[in-house]
């Protein structure tokens, strides 16, 4: 193998066949580690598509990767073949301010390109709670994040893609044209594949302009079940936020002791978490409607976090809280999503759950799009009392969440870590439907084999 890839790679340091890391036979978690026979990091469209043709050719498995911040297993590599890692392809190659679109390679650092277009007045919205993520890695999961709920999530802003086939031929789909009814839509079939069909080389983003003004505000309740409550009157109210994150005080506290710092409205048990953006008058309009709306679901205060330094120190604490669990305990990050009017019933029954079943669990995320992130904390369990209670509990939260109409994954994917529990409750015409369009891909099945939907 190595003298294959010597012969499409000329610089031997982008080449590795033994003493490969463990951080590249892993996800950002580190618990589940494969093995690899080369590690390679390509820095072309024609090497991804060089590499990618031995490969089938020679049916050895591929994985892709990017900035390794996956929490499912997405970029754990099975069979001993080639882990395809498309960090040192980083460069924004193109901000065009007449269409509104940038174009981009898969590993450019999500936070990184946010900067970049925000210092030219422009404004990329998609943003999950890993800042340090690549761009690629967010279009192969579909992230969401906290400005989903106005803004959407990242399917909604990529335009067109350049991928490389399994079979190491390049595909162009999507553009930068606004509208396209042309055929079917091969760019959204790839959104969200987890690396399954194809390894995508360029992005064609689409921008807004910078809003004037964004200001935070926070919310303290009594109970996590009136702030929950209070989030269906603020979309109907129709005030407009950016993001509306739930929090419990439990919760917060950990994100504390984890970074030294004081959240505010300490007496509260509960909080929302919200943004507005846009016009400083439109900001100030939604803000006094808010007051009303979360006064009526017994919020015990309001406050908006106009100094800059209190603002950020508050979404450090909220960006940090799988980090903060992680460090008191190991635990299983979940991203479950409901539709909006049953977070309350989902959360109120994961709080009950964790009574009977004696299993300590923390809830928070997006309360505005459904999207409930959980922790599910092992504490001192044995590692074979972990791996039962774990299932045990996996099985009922995930049975009782499609009960509710909602989904096993909001913006993590699949993985590795989800399959069983994605595989019992999805129906067997879809998952087949899936493997089907797997195989008009990649039909000798080298990418990402048995990964998410795919069955191995």
């Amino acid at each position: 193998m190595r003298e294959a890839l010597n012969s499409i790679i000329k610089d031997s340091d982008r080449i590795k066949t033994e003493n490969i890391e463990k951080k590249y036979l892993s996800d950002n978690l580190g618990r589940k580690v494969g093995e690899a026979g080369a590690l390679v990091f390509p820095i072309s469209t024609e090497e991804v598509s060089k590499i990618l043709k031995y490969a089938y050719e020679n049916h050895i498995p591929v994985t892709p990767r990017g900035a390794g911040t996956n929490l499912v297993g997405s970029t754990v590599p099975r069979k001993k073949g080639i882990v395809l890692d498309l960090s040192l392809m980083n460069h924004i190659i193109e901000v065009d301010e007449e269409t509104f679109t940038a174009t981009v390679e898969p590993g450019v650092i999500l936070e990184d390109f946010q900067h970049y277009v925000e210092e030219r007045g422009l404004f990329y919205p998609p943003d999950p709670g890993e800042k340090r993520a690549s761009i690629g890695g967010n279009i192969s999961t579909n992230a969401g994040g906290m400005r989903a709920v106005k803004y959407g999530v990242t399917r909604d802003y990529v335009m067109g893609l350049e991928v490389v086939r399994a079979d190491g031929s390049i595909l162009t789909v999507g553009g930068k044209n606004r509208k396209d009814t042309s055929g079917l839509g091969i760019k959204d079939i790839i959104i969200g594949s987890e690396g399954t069909l194809a390894v995508i080389t360029k992005c064609v983003l689409k921008l807004i302009p910078k809003p004037e003004e964004s200001v935070s505000v926070l919310v303290g309740f009594d109970s996590l079940k009136s702030g929950i409550e209070s989030v269906r009157r603020i979309i109907q109210a129709n005030i407009n936020p950016t993001a509306v994150e739930f929090i419990e005080r439990k919760v917060v506290q950990l994100g504390e002791d984890y970074l030294k710092l004081e959240f505010p409205l300490a007496e509260a048990k509960a909080y929302l978490l919200l943004t507005f953006d846009g016009k400083k008058r439109e900001i100030d309009s939604n803000i006094e409607q808010l007051h009303n709306v979360v006064g009526q679901s017994g919020a015990i205060a309001v406050l908006p976090l106009e100094d800059k330094e209190v603002a950020a120190d508050v979404w450090r604490v909220r960006g940090v809280l799988v980090k903060a669990v992680e460090a008191v305990s190991e635990q299983e990050p979940l991203d479950i999503v409901v539709p909006i009017n049953q977070i309350d019933t989902f959360v109120n029954f994961i709080n009950e759950l964790e009574k009977t079943n004696h299993i300590r669990m923390i809830s928070f995320g997006h309360a505005g799009d459904g999207n409930v992130h959980l922790c599910i904390v092992r504490g001192n369990r044995t590692d074979e009392e972990w791996e039962k209670d774990l299932d045990d509990v996996l099985k009922i939260i995930y049975k009782k969440a499609y009960e509710l109409g909602g989904l096993t994954s909001g913006e993590h994917g699949i993985g590795i870590s989800k399959q069983k529990y994605f595989f019992r409750e999805t129906p067997k015409a879809n998952l087949e439907l899936m493997n089907q369009i797997k195989d008009a891909f990649d039909e000798r099945h080298i990418l990402n084999d048995g990964i998410s939907y795919v069955f191995s």
